[in-house]
């Protein structure tokens, strides 16, 4: 009996993104802004379809150049599509007033949303993520759901003596 492997499919490797994600903005929250070792980050729900969908972005660029460009190129693309990720999907959720993160403090923050001191960390972080998330996550793979073999029950029943 041959067994069909099938990779993961665009739902759960957002997923898999999106926690990975959501962790790293609860360290940076704590070990970068905060030195809170209680682990209080601030986050939203929102941020889960922001992670989900930029990572599935970057694993698209991934893919694309992984053959064509060096890792320094990839990184510095995926840190500016970060930024850009960061800046629209802030701005939507600044629209209603669900936008987690205010960079207004920052000297060269744009509109409180995205800020060009968190540079170097998004280019470490996208060196992180392409390194040890994207490339094994899209190495996982599943085998077909597993399907019970039809069985009949033993029948139970009252016999007359």
């Amino acid at each position: 009996m041959e067994r069909t492997l099938q990779p993961l499919n665009a739902l759960c490797r957002a997923y898999i993104y999106a926690i990975h994600c959501y962790f790293l903005e609860i360290l940076f929250t704590v070990i970068i802004l905060d030195q809170d070792w209680t682990f209080h980050g601030l986050t939203s729900l929102g941020s889960l379809f922001t992670y989900g969908t930029c990572g599935l972005a970057l694993e698209q660029i991934h893919l694309a150049l992984r053959g064509d460009c060096c890792l320094l190129t990839r990184c510095t693309l995926y840190t500016l599509c970060i930024f850009l990720w960061q800046f629209s999907t802030g701005y939507v959720l600044q629209i209603f007033n669900a936008c987690p993160w205010d960079y207004s403090q920052f000297r060269y923050s744009f509109m409180g949303l995205i800020a060009l001191e968190h540079t170097l960390i998004w280019f470490v972080s996208a060196l992180l993520l392409e390194r040890l998330v994207i490339r094994n996550t899209l190495r996982l793979r599943l085998e077909e759901p597993w399907k019970a073999k039809e069985r009949l029950m033993p029948k139970f029943e009252l016999k007359d003596d």
